[in-house]
């Protein structure tokens, strides 16, 4: 669980840096670049002699849905929506997180939809605002977004469980060559060069946003996300939308209803709550 913690304070700064900083640069080459200084971080620790060559081949092609693709999608919303919008139409993400780990595991536990919802609603709550005219294409590729990381996540958390994997590190720089390989082939085929054109300020950004809220913090969340069943790691995914208003109520300066974020914040917190009590409810039957 402090592994989610610590990485939902880092993420809170992302929606504000690429929307804010980032935005006009192509979205192809923006991904691919954030993911190869990812993957350059994680070459050192890579295991190659021996290595089960079935196990990395999953890896890679889980970090290529993860965060290859789901980059893809993420980015090129930006050109469609507000900040705010992108973190509205992310509140659907538990939803996937939940079914399709429970869709991997073959079971279905529809009590945690309930401590879900609430999470949902929280978040909806707090990020609710008027939508622009552009809302369904932005929205739609959110969603796309919003499906491959909640499907990678509970993919990379069902493998690791299932093969019993402890120490990640000498894997994880595979997950980051599958993202590589996706970004590569779509930045060939969709991307403009000609728009990756950042100034010195916009470098900076992409290398923290490469080495930190990259490498680092999708290590720590996948790991962390090995350390707790698949309900809290979907709610966990929605606490990052008021962390990320604080963001921007303390260093940007931009416009919150407080009434609207404290009453959602207090949803969220209550969905946590609930959700002990189902997962003590499920370990007793």
């Amino acid at each position: 669980m402090t592994k989610l913690i610590i990485v939902t304070f880092i993420w809170a700064f992302s929606f504000s840096l690429i929307g804010e900083f980032l935005r006009g640069i192509d979205s192809a080459y923006l991904a691919l670049s954030r993911v190869a200084l990812a993957f350059v971080c994680f070459v050192p620790f890579m295991k190659i002699r021996g290595v089960n060559l079935r196990l990395a081949g999953q890896i890679c092609a889980i970090g290529a849905v993860q965060i290859g693709i789901m980059y893809i999608f993420y980015y090129k919303s930006f050109a469609y929506l507000k900040v705010y919008e992108v973190a509205l139409f992310t509140i659907f993400t538990p939803f996937y997180v939940t079914l399709i780990y429970d869709a991997f595991a073959r079971r279905f536990r529809s009590l945690y939809l309930l401590s879900v919802s609430f999470a949902v609603l929280g978040a909806f709550v707090i990020k609710f605002n008027g939508i622009n005219s552009e809302f369904l294409t932005g929205f739609l590729l959110i969603q796309g977004a919003n499906l491959c990381f909640g499907a990678g996540q509970s993919a990379y958390k069902y493998l690791c469980e299932s093969k019993g994997l402890g120490e990640q590190k000498e894997l994880f720089g595979y997950f980051f060559l599958g993202a590589v390989i996706a970004c590569a082939l779509v930045a060939a085929l969709f991307g403009n060069a000609a728009k990756f054109n950042p100034n010195a300020e916009q470098v900076a950004i992409i290398i923290f946003m490469g080495v930190v809220s990259s490498a680092l913090c999708y290590f720590l969340w996948n790991k962390g996300a090995c350390e707790v069943d698949a309900g809290m790691l979907a709610i966990m995914n929605n606490a990052l939308i008021p962390a990320a208003i604080i963001v921007n109520l303390a260093l940007w300066h931009k416009d919150a209803e407080l009434g609207k974020f404290l009453i959602g914040s207090v949803i969220i917190a209550f969905s946590l709550i609930l959700h002990k009590k189902i997962m003590k409810f499920y370990a007793k039957a």
